[in-house]
């Protein structure tokens, strides 16, 4: 539970920092509020004049004309209060949706900062859930501060004030009772908020068991996982429904209570108001305004405790995000960090050492150095370090130790936007965002003509079977391009980065999901892409790169061997020349 507490104050400061945006509205929205209150409390005083003045001996034209003034007054008053809701309920709108859009864009950019392994190590599902809450709650806090406790403080205060005016005793007992009242609600609120916790824990681990199993519905299917994975939501399912079930009997326990309370509070005052009646100190008048102030009252404090409860809750799971937030992004752009200048496109790499959090060693004094324009390969058995040493180039991890330099310029010392901005790079897996084939080819250059797209995707070879789709370059291609093969989603990725032309490329496993025709075509297309490039390779199957300036082959996280195809190739006891006679039929033999 203090793990959840923790965060409240810094959620109500995030949500303090989106509503100080618009100074002017809260201004609006709190004197309406305070001339509703005024206009409000102020009704039943006339009731009051009413009531004294019909049970009067005053002539009857002299009551009439009187009670005349009177409902006029509280048709004013009733207009007043419909006027200035009109204005509270415009700008408290302008600030929940303005308000609201400024949290979501603190939440999108931030998130976006956190590194590669964040985004590992996270549950998309729970990742979106804990988002919405943050951006709903703000909502809710700021309606439960504004639209109940701010009328809420002024209502009671103002009610007390004439109620004491009238006789010190009601007003003292009234007071006594709300304290109380208010008080037992908070600490009730309190010892009810670890239920909310363990449910809001529970319900995000439900959304993130949905997510999951809806990403990977394929392998469901075909690994007959149903069972598993239904007894898995099932279980969780279960534990949710405990906690909130805890959660609402204890909720209606106090309700109960609370119950009690308000009935002992309108008996006690009805009792004592029946006794200054018979002593004289007491008019029928004064029996309405205090019938009308306890029901404003009641109507008030009833649900303040589900309002404080209901905010509890909200702030818990606000609390999930705002952890989040508070995270500063492994990764981060030093201070004064400058813009990476790429000239001739030098990338060395002096000593480094890496090893993931808590993971094994992958780079252990790891060198190389690569020349302007040269094509290398990085080859090796599966978990060598390849794709370690692409990953640490694009900064998407830190190193442990040593440096990586691109034209002199240290990567650590300059912004991570530069970096990736001077960089095409093409996955072994690659993911295409739910949108056109358009959009998803011109992304690697924002404000690309159509011809730009079009040549790209001629270049790429996928031209042909994207004019074959009946909407063409219009055609959505699904959550991470799962209408496509994995063939065409590679060679959009491949007309993606054709399309960016930055001066270093990386081909990670660019062509291993492309039948033997595509590759062809594919290879060919390679050899205009990488002209006046530095291209980095990574491979397994060696016979896409025999074309290679230099083939670097990594074992170990170390350099073991480099050279070109026909010198490794027959190199005897080299790896190179191992993997080259597996792939070549050494597992016919």
């Amino acid at each position: 539970m203090a793990k959840r507490n923790k965060f409240t104050a810094p959620t109500l400061r995030f949500y303090w920092q989106a509503a100080a945006n618009y100074p002017w509205r809260i201004t609006v929205v709190v004197l309406s509020q305070i001339v509703m209150v005024v206009l409000g409390v102020s009704m039943p005083l006339y009731l009051k004049r009413f009531f004294d003045t019909l049970t009067s001996q005053q002539p009857m034209a002299l009551v009439a004309a009187s009670l005349i003034a009177v409902i006029w007054t509280l048709l004013w008053l009733h207009l007043g209060r419909w006027v200035f809701n009109i204005v509270f309920r415009v700008m408290i709108n302008k600030i929940y949706i303005d308000g609201a859009v400024d949290i979501s864009e603190l939440v999108f950019a931030h998130v976006h900062r956190h590194s590669f392994d964040f985004f590992n190590n996270t549950f998309v599902g729970s990742l979106v859930k804990k988002t919405q809450f943050f951006i709903w709650t703000f909502e809710r806090v700021v309606g439960a501060i504004v639209e109940e406790f701010l009328p809420l403080t002024l209502n009671c205060s103002l009610m007390i004030a004439i109620l004491w005016w009238n006789n010190k005793w009601l007003g003292l007992g009234v007071l006594v009772w709300l304290i109380v009242f208010l008080f037992i609600n908070v600490v009730f609120s309190r010892a009810k908020a670890p239920l909310d916790a363990k449910r809001s824990e529970a319900g995000t681990k439900l959304s993130g068991l949905i997510a999951d199993s809806i990403t990977n519905q394929s392998a469901i299917k075909l690994f007959n996982g149903f069972t598993r994975e239904a007894k898995s939501f099932f279980d969780a399912a279960d534990n949710h429904r405990r906690w909130k079930w805890k959660s609402r009997m204890l909720q209606l326990t106090f309700d109960t209570a609370q119950g009690m309370l308000a009935i002992a509070l309108e008996l006690g005052v009805l009792v004592l108001a029946v006794r200054l009646w018979q002593q004289g100190l007491m008019t029928v008048g004064t029996f309405v305004l205090i019938q009308a102030y306890l029901m404003s009252i009641f109507n008030s404090v009833w649900g303040f405790g589900n309002i404080l409860r209901n905010l509890y809750e909200a702030l818990i799971e606000a609390g999930e995000m705002t952890e989040i937030l508070l995270q500063k992004p492994d990764i981060r752009d030093r201070r004064g960090a400058k813009a990476l200048r790429v000239t001739k496109g030098v990338i060395e790499f002096l000593h480094v050492g890496f090893h993931y959090r808590h993971g094994r060693t992958l780079l252990n004094n790891f060198s190389l150095k690569i020349q302007p324009h040269q094509r290398v390969a990085l080859v090796g058995p599966s978990g060598a370090g390849k794709t370690t040493i692409v990953k640490i180039l694009l900064r998407l991890y830190d190193l442990t130790s040593g440096k990586i330099k691109i034209d002199g310029q240290d990567i650590s010392k300059v912004t991570q936007d530069s970096i990736w901005q001077h960089v095409s790079f093409v996955p072994q897996e690659p993911v295409l965002f739910h949108r056109s084939l358009r959009e998803n080819i011109g992304y690697g250059k924002p404000g690309a003509t159509e011809e730009e797209i079009i040549m790209a995707a001629k270049a790429a070879r996928c031209h042909e079977f994207i004019e074959s789709l009946s909407q063409g370059y219009d055609t959505l291609v699904g959550e991470r391009g799962i209408k496509l093969s994995g063939g065409e989603r590679q060679r959009v990725a491949i007309a993606r980065a054709i399309l960016r032309n930055a001066p270093i490329l990386i081909l990670d496993e660019a062509t291993s999901s492309l039948d033997s025709e595509s590759e062809r075509l594919i290879q060919e297309a390679f050899q205009e892409l990488m002209k006046n490039k530095t291209v980095i390779v990574i491979a397994h199957r060696l016979s896409t790169i025999r074309q290679m300036d230099r083939i670097v082959v990594v074992d170990n996280g170390q350099v073991i061997e480099e050279g070109s195809h026909q010198k490794l190739s027959t190199k005897g006891n080299g790896l190179y020349a191992k993997l080259w006679k597996l792939q070549v039929g050494g597992f016919l033999q």
